[in-house]
């Protein structure tokens, strides 16, 4: 854990929106735990542009066993998630690729045998709440927490982030076309507004089209610190 006493300071700044969150309701009871690599290939396949673009990412499904992000079904082969009606098809962008991206409604996607029909879309203007969380930050296997903290920490130096408090979760391994990767959940705590939108576009590391690196506003990091106590 890194952590350094909060800071009372608050700055005013305006919100851009040149990057946004754009959410498509879905039709798919079941779609498998790790989805990553047959979910960015079946994007790109419908909208070929997302490849070219560094700011877009595909965040990964997730269902209602999934709670706030910091759990998630136990990773075992052939696992599924039962999702909602209220689960949602993420993809973070360029507001300038909205209208493409909207071509993908009414599609069809083949997610490994389950079909994943994309409906309505709706755009969410990043959010500059102080606390972010990903679900999916790739490191290696090796890395314990501490030297995993401070890659985190380096990285966020590079962007010109002050991070005052990070907390690391639980891990997960994704299959990837190149083998397995391994990842660790963050969460990162009382970031300034023009920091907490810094962060939600660049991400941190590498995969941000298989849903690795992506950041969301989370409720804050006292009750995560409380229930690991």
């Amino acid at each position: 854990m890194f952590w350094i006493e909060e800071s009372n300071a608050v700055a005013e700044f305006s919100v851009p929106d040149d990057v946004i969150d754009l959410a498509f309701t879905i039709r798919c009871p079941t779609v498998p735990v790790d989805h990553a690599c047959v979910l960015s290939k079946r994007l790109h396949e419908a909208l070929p542009w997302l490849d070219e673009e560094e700011q877009a990412g595909i965040h990964l499904i997730h269902g209602a066993a999934s709670g706030n992000g910091w759990y998630r079904p136990e990773e075992k082969p052939n696992a599924l998630l039962h999702l909602s009606r209220r689960a949602r098809l993420r993809l973070r962008l360029p507001r300038r690729r909205l209208d493409d991206a909207c071509e993908l409604s009414g599609k069809t996607l083949d997610i490994s045998g389950h079909a994943l029909h994309v409906g309505a879309s709706e755009v969410h203007r990043l959010n500059p709440l102080p606390t972010l969380f990903s679900r999916y930050v790739i490191t290696r296997e090796m890395i314990d927490e501490e030297a995993f903290l401070q890659q985190a920490l380096d990285h966020l130096t590079k962007l010109d982030i002050d991070c005052r408090k990070l907390l690391c979760g639980i891990t997960h391994t994704l299959n990837f076309p190149y083998g397995p990767v391994f990842t660790r959940s963050l969460m990162v705590a009382e970031l300034t507004p023009e920091h907490s939108i810094r962060l939600q576009q660049a991400g941190l590391g590498e995969g941000r089209k298989m849903g690795c690196g992506l950041f969301i506003p989370h409720k804050g990091i006292k009750p995560v610190k409380q229930d690991g106590d």
